[in-house]
């Protein structure tokens, strides 16, 4: 039997194989991805981002064991994670610690957990974590948490990938408007405030629906791979109208709230299916992914053909300010 078969029949020693043939963009790798690509599209990508100190770690832990048992009757979802960690710009390694937050999901048949470096990759994630979620949505799991990096402000591509995306963030961390610089507010489906305990929790909120009403009549999505604004919309029609953030509270360390903004995660994905809003997003998210392995493709190409020896002798002529970097451009592409 394949490998792909076998991580379609439920085989978790063959899913991790495959992960791991997947992650390190192998040929085989590449071979079975497609053998697994016609079984994927089904799963609800969601997207966990926020800057560090939040308790995302924690957060999407206790979210995951929401998903696994839910307190309103509900079926219980089977659950992947994709922790990406920063990598060390020394040496390339990362500390993969996610797992060590996540003990509750330890043991549970319906929970798979990987951790991936980011490898120096910029937005959040690592360069084949579009991949990996195709190869847990092939795999048959209903729900994919993806937490970013935590790097802070940059960390918008995960619009480009998840269906629904929670920003969290936490009182004490900044000031007022620390959420609204770069974007990454804009991006939010839901916004949680983790750590809800602290002092100024409710200064936090207030700030954050201060910024949602100046956000008024506009919300940021994707359009062919970029953010763009589309109008909030106040129609009869409830599958017509665009989604509002909600704004919610949690104690990811005791597991308050976190039931609650689960079944946020369920309706949010409800709304995108009833109003087409899931096949548009699943038509941005496919159309960027393509983009970017063409570009890296041909990328690839140019440099194969292209000697080492004359990259570095038009590299030469740029530092000695010779030419300009466009007129170097110029050079390489004519050869």
């Amino acid at each position: 039997m394949k490998l792909a078969e076998q991580v379609i029949a439920g085989d978790r020693l063959a899913l991790a194989r495959m992960l791991s043939l997947v992650e390190n963009d192998t040929p085989q790798g590449r071979s079975e991805l497609d053998e697994l690509f016609p079984h994927t599209g089904r799963a609800h990508l969601v997207g966990i981002t926020g800057a560090p100190g939040t308790g995302k770690s924690s957060l999407v832990n206790q979210l995951a064991y929401a998903f696994r048992h839910p307190i309103d009757g509900s079926s219980p979802l089977r659950v992947a994670v994709i922790a990406v960690d920063p990598s060390s710009p020394f040496s390339g390694g990362a500390l993969l610690g996610d797992r060590v937050r996540m003990r509750d999901l330890v043991g549970d048949p319906g929970v798979f957990i990987r951790s991936m470096a980011s490898r120096g990759a910029l937005g959040g994630l690592a360069r084949n974590t579009a991949a990996v979620a195709q190869v847990f949505d092939a795999a048959g799991f209903e729900i994919i948490l993806i937490e970013t990096v935590g790097a802070g402000q940059g960390e918008v591509d995960i619009a480009r990938l998840a269906h629904t995306t929670i920003v969290v963030e936490a009182p004490g961390l900044g000031d007022d408007i620390q959420a609204i610089k770069a974007g990454i507010l804009e991006i939010a489906d839901i916004l949680v405030i983790n750590k809800a305990d602290r002092p100024g929790v409710e200064q936090t909120e207030r700030a954050l629906r201060a910024m949602l009403e100046l956000a008024k009549p506009e919300r940021i999505v994707m359009h062919h791979g970029r953010l763009a604004v589309l109008s909030y919309q106040e129609e009869e029609n409830e599958a017509a109208r665009v989604w509002k953030p909600f704004i919610m509270k949690t104690i990811a360390l005791r597991g308050e709230g976190v039931q609650e903004l689960a079944q946020a995660v369920r309706e949010h994905g409800e709304h995108l299916r009833r109003n087409g809003e899931w096949q548009r997003r699943e038509l941005e998210r496919l159309d960027a992914e393509l983009q970017g392995l063409v570009q890296a493709e041909l990328v690839a190409r140019w440099r194969e053909r292209v000697p080492e020896e004359t990259y570095q002798s038009i590299l030469q002529q740029v530092i000695k300010r010779t030419i300009s970097p466009y007129q170097a451009v110029v050079k390489l592409l004519e050869k």
